[in-house]
């Protein structure tokens, strides 16, 4: 009993000591294999994922002014993931054939971030000039009040601006047509 004992107990050892080893074998071949599964995507296909982004991340609510709704109303996008806002980026200057010269962007800091790194990054992700870049603000999150960790951010968060009206509502209808078809 003792040795059946000690052997089950060994195994199970041996079995522990590998099963991260097995569980990220197996999460990665799930995953490569639902990558290949998405193929390049069409300018239609890049429409509904822009369109999706800005629905989530983008600024939809119209702006009010002593109760009055505005006229004027900008595209605004705001994220930390350098891959989402790059795709939304590509949506902007494809489907909405905004060029970089028209996009504003500015950076939401925390104290402890570098300015000068957080640009230079941002620029290299977005491919936007220094001249795009506004001014940066620094501040304290209120929903975390300062309790998150420091290297949460890295770079802190971009939000992408673009003045223009028209193309504000060309998207709100994109998102209200993609609604349609869904439901």
């Amino acid at each position: 009993k003792n040795r059946v004992r000690e052997k089950t107990i060994a195994g199970l050892i041996r079995r522990n000591k590998l099963q991260p080893h097995l569980a990220r074998k197996k999460s990665g071949a799930i995953r490569m294999a639902a990558g290949r599964q998405i193929k390049k995507l069409s300018k239609y296909e890049l429409q509904l994922v822009g369109t999706a982004l800005y629905w989530a991340e983008g600024y939809k609510k119209p702006i009010q002014r002593n109760g009055q709704e505005r006229s004027y109303h900008a595209i605004s996008f705001t994220n930390v993931d350098p891959v989402m806002v790059k795709i939304f980026l590509k949506f902007v200057k494809n489907i909405l054939n905004i060029s970089n010269d028209k996009i504003q962007a500015s950076l939401r800091l925390f104290q402890h971030i570098n300015e000068k790194e957080a640009l230079g990054y941002w620029q290299k992700i977005t491919g936007l000039s220094p001249s795009n870049f506004k001014k940066t603000y620094y501040g304290i999150s209120k929903s975390s009040q300062g309790k998150r960790p420091f290297n949460r951010l890295p770079y802190g968060t971009i939000q992408i601006r673009i003045g223009d009206t028209d193309n504000f509502h060309k998207v709100m209808g994109f998102i209200d047509g993609l609604i349609k078809q869904i439901i």
